[in-house]
């Protein structure tokens, strides 16, 4: 899974991928690690195979959330290795893959001096 070694700031927060350099936010896991989540991502628990939901606790902490199936109203959280575009991972869900695209898309709008113009047509995310 995605657990990392611990944050610069004890306290979590938000912090750089050191392979793509768009933000995430470093949350504390219930096994006393912490984990980079991808940002104001939060799909359908559904959606999102057992062992790759990250569900918020009271106390701000995340588990993984193996109920299945999950309720269908719950949200989840997911791993910013599944969606960091540097990260070669292969075609889990399409809707990550679109994911996975529009982040690559960011970092070169962030790294490219030129303003590009959004596409005439946005790819179907299933």
């Amino acid at each position: 899974m995605g657990a990392s070694e611990r944050p610069r700031r004890l306290d979590g927060g938000q912090s750089r991928c050191p392979r793509c350099g768009l933000p995430g936010d470093w949350v504390a896991t219930l096994d006393h690690d912490w984990v980079l989540l991808e940002l104001d991502m939060r799909p359908l628990a559904h959606t999102v195979p057992a062992d790759r939901r990250w569900i918020e606790l009271s106390d701000g902490r995340v588990t993984v959330y193996g109920v299945c199936p999950p309720d269908q109203f719950q949200r989840c959280r997911i791993e910013h290795d599944l969606a960091c575009p540097a990260q070669p991972l292969p075609d889990l869900w399409p809707w990550l893959t679109s994911l996975r695209i529009e982040n690559a898309r960011q970092v070169e709008r962030q790294t490219d001096p030129k303003r590009r113009t959004p596409p005439e047509q946005w790819p179907d995310a299933g």
